[in-house]
């Protein structure tokens, strides 16, 4: 299962945005630090429910995404002229 919830750090510690679904204690995460700024969703005239419809119907790719198979897409160019070079 994979379920993805927006945070802060704060004072050394995480707050989530909402409270995950069906997630009991000691669940393993992963936590990804994102860079200020990094998507300013509203320039692109994203609001907050429109985010959260996009990352929904994302999460159906999820499984095909984080398939070992499409790992060659993770540094596409060089894995691209590795196959041309053969």
């Amino acid at each position: 299962m994979l379920q993805t919830i927006e945070g802060v750090y704060r004072n050394g510690a995480i707050e989530l945005a909402e409270t995950p679904n069906n997630v009991g204690n000691d669940t393993r995460v992963l936590v990804t630090f994102l860079s200020p700024g990094e998507v300013d969703l509203a320039e692109r005239g994203i609001d907050q429910r429109q985010a959260e419809q996009l990352r929904g119907r994302l999460a159906t790719f999820a499984g095909d995404w984080e398939s070992p198979e499409m790992a060659v897409y993770d540094d596409y160019e060089t894995n691209r002229r590795k196959l041309e070079a053969r």
